[in-house]
């Protein structure tokens, strides 16, 4: 059945793919991952918050709504037209026994207005309710708990003048609430009020989403290997998962500013089941042991791509370059030592996370992490890393600057790990660090994206593919 959905105004690209895994997530765990059907309101932008969505059933809507980050509401639609007189007539033809169920002289109900491009007064939304008495209401109204909510939802034909996407006609909207977003999950978990923050902790809103893509929920068990000050965690553990967490720095995972400021009180500050554990390991030198496979349900993790903190293994420069030999730490100094540490470009970072997850997940479990583009790179899509044993199923963009953005990328593991699949991996990632671009493989992100465009001495072309028309920019607000 179609659904009307309507989405915040905000991280546009993030909108169909959360519902999408949601969908997989409330349907049937086990199908394969399948794109739903989509379409517009007439006369709708793509950009829009306004888009109707094909689901399995009314239960789905509802529990997709209810768990997203990004859907406003579901609404089982009664009418929508160009203007009220059409509204009435879409509304009046909708079959009565879809309606009169929610029209019960026994139940309450509540009509809430809403617009889309423009704000009108509370006399108006008052005058637009009246005008909805040819609806036979037998119920009583309940302001505060209703058990039916019904909403009318009007958009302006404002053009492209208001910072949102162009509305070329006026189009209203008027349907029952099916279910709608926990406005307070946000507020709860925001970054100024967490005890424990990192200068890389992870913002609530796209935790969350994370989680989501990685269809966690009670029982799952859910690895960060670049846990920082746990905020991914976080988010799984409200869905109620078991997690767990790695990072190179003991300093973080087991000191952070004291006994009650660390990643332990982070968790305990929202009352959620602490990590199973917090280990000091390096991702390029896994602690697992041997034979140890298909242990998470999901791997999400934000790696580090040498923007705003640089990625470091295990070994320090004077070991790398062979000056010195390997050394055992005397056991009197093991409790304050802190390992030294060398460079660790992206490359060898992805191939190294992809490779864990071919070993760790089990069979259909999700890898969710971010991974940096340049805006001037037209074919993104062939610069991102494979693996023999995933399928890449959901690429989101969010842009961060007019040089650089970053993509969540979904990936679900669909063969088995096996010593052929890991010769093949191997093969794929010399591949890919042979023709992907040079910032990359050398690490060097953090100057492609910082260091100044001078047209004069990098010449017309270097310019003009920074220059190239950008996407459309909105009012980054929950409108």
């Amino acid at each position: 059945m179609w659904y009307l959905c309507v989405f915040f105004h905000r991280l546009l690209d993030y909108r169909k793919a959360e519902v999408e895994s949601l969908a997989q997530l409330f349907s049937n765990e086990d199908q394969e991952y399948q794109c739903l059907q989509w379409r517009l309101p007439l006369h709708h932008h793509p950009d829009s918050p306004f888009h109707f969505v094909d689901l399995h059933s009314e239960d789905v809507a509802k529990s997709i709504a209810n768990r997203s980050i990004l859907v406003k509401g579901m609404y089982e639609l009664w009418g929508e037209g160009g203007s009220y007189e059409e509204l009435e007539e879409c509304i009046r033809n909708y079959p009565d026994e879809r309606k009169l169920p929610y029209l019960d002289s026994n139940s309450t109900f509540k009509i809430n207005v809403d617009t889309f491009g423009k704000v009108i007064s509370l006399q108006e939304q008052t005058q637009r309710i009246q005008g909805l008495s040819y609806i036979p209401f037998k119920g009583r109204v309940n302001l505060k708990n209703p058990e039916h909510k019904f909403w009318l939802m009007e958009t302006d034909d404002y053009g492209a003048s208001n910072g949102l996407p162009p509305m070329v006609q006026k189009r209203i909207f008027f349907g029952r609430e099916i279910g709608g977003a926990d406005r307070k999950l946000l507020p709860t978990y925001q970054l100024k009020s967490r005890t424990y923050l990192g200068p890389t902790a992870m913002d609530a809103e796209m935790a969350f989403l994370m989680a989501n893509q990685a269809l966690v929920t009670p029982g799952k068990l859910v690895y960060d290997p670049f846990v920082g000050t746990g905020s991914i965690l976080i988010a799984a553990a409200h869905f109620g998962a078991m997690t767990m967490g790695a990072d190179i720095d003991i300093r973080v995972v087991r000191d952070g500013r004291g006994p009650d400021c660390n990643v332990w009180s982070n968790f305990k500050q929202y009352g959620l089941p602490m990590p199973i554990a917090l280990l000091r390991a390096d991702n390029n030198l896994p602690p697992w042991r041997t034979g140890l496979k298909e242990v998470f349900d999901a791997i999400i993790c934000d790696p580090p791509y040498g923007v705003r903190a640089g990625g470091r293994k295990s070994g320090g420069r004077k070991l790398m370059k062979g000056v010195i030999g390997p050394y055992i730490v005397p056991d009197d100094k093991r409790t304050d030592h802190i390992p030294s540490t060398a460079s660790y470009s992206l490359v060898e970072c992805v191939h190294d996370l992809l490779d864990l997850a071919g070993r760790m997940l089990v069979m259909g479990g999700r890898l969710v992490f971010f991974y940096p583009v340049l805006s001037e790179d037209d074919n993104v899509d062939d610069h991102f890393p494979e693996h023999p044993c995933f399928k890449l199923i959901a690429t989101s963009e969010q842009i961060l600057s007019s040089r650089y953005s970053r993509v969540l990328l979904t990936m679900v593991k669909t063969s088995p790990y096996t010593e052929d699949i890991a010769e093949a991996a191997r093969l794929k990632h010399l591949d890919f660090k042979e023709n992907h671009l040079k910032w990359l493989e050398d690490g060097n992100l953090h100057s492609a994206v910082f260091s100044p465009t001078d047209p004069q001495s990098n010449g017309a072309a270097d310019h003009a593919k920074f220059t190239k028309e950008p996407k459309p920019k909105y009012r980054g607000k929950y409108v």
